[in-house]
């Protein structure tokens, strides 16, 4: 993990970079959140890895170094702007939400993924496998991942049974059976084949 590609964007002229995140594309359940960090080589904290390889523990640490030191934002889509525009288009939503609420628009983009967002107008590039890659977008895969948790444990607490406070609303043994024997919620992604099953199970094959 390092600054390479950050580094790389600054010396061919742009004035600062921001790495963009994703997370929640998968869940049954929940919202889908992002988050932007501004880089700056002076205030990234060290062990900045995928979230995805990092110990719930750890994410925490590194989520409360980048919050009290680094310029960032966060943005969601809802369940239902996941249902209207599918979730890919919904988590780009997420990302330019994330993106504009930065202090300031940064010169450069780093998106994790295959596609730039076709609403941005800032420059911007795509790079597959960012938060394995890139210090920024890890410092952003941390941050909407500790994020979204939170919110997901928060619904928990509303809606118990589903297990959400550690599946987080993925689609598990145990979310999927209590999805069969307590129904479906408002907070569950109708457009998502297991849960539209339920829904309409007279109407469609089942997956």
């Amino acid at each position: 993990m390092d600054d390479s590609h950050e580094r790389a964007l600054i010396t061919r002229g742009a004035r600062s970079v921001a790495g963009v995140d994703e997370v929640g594309r998968g869940p049954l359940a929940g919202p889908v959140v992002a988050a932007a960090v501004l880089y700056d080589p002076a205030t990234l904290p060290e062990g900045l890895r995928d979230s995805k390889v990092l110990t719930p523990k750890r994410r925490e640490v590194l989520a409360e170094a980048l919050r009290g030191v680094c310029a960032f934002g966060v943005g969601i889509a809802s369940v239902e702007e996941i249902d209207e525009v599918n979730i890919l288009r919904a988590s780009h939503l997420a990302m330019m939400r994330a993106v504009a609420a930065l202090p300031e628009p940064p010169g450069h983009l780093l998106i994790d993924g295959r596609d730039v967002p076709r609403t941005c107008t800032l420059p911007a590039t795509p790079l597959i496998g960012g938060d394995g890659l890139s210090v920024s977008v890890a410092a952003a895969s941390i941050l909407a991942k500790v994020a979204r948790d939170a919110l997901m444990r928060d619904l928990a607490q509303h809606f118990p049974g589903y297990g959400w406070e550690t599946n987080m609303g993925y689609p598990s043994q145990s979310h999927r059976s209590a999805l069969r024997n307590l129904g479906v919620t408002p907070h569950h992604r109708r457009s998502f084949r297991p849960v539209r099953n339920i829904l309409y199970q007279g109407d469609l094959p089942s997956s």
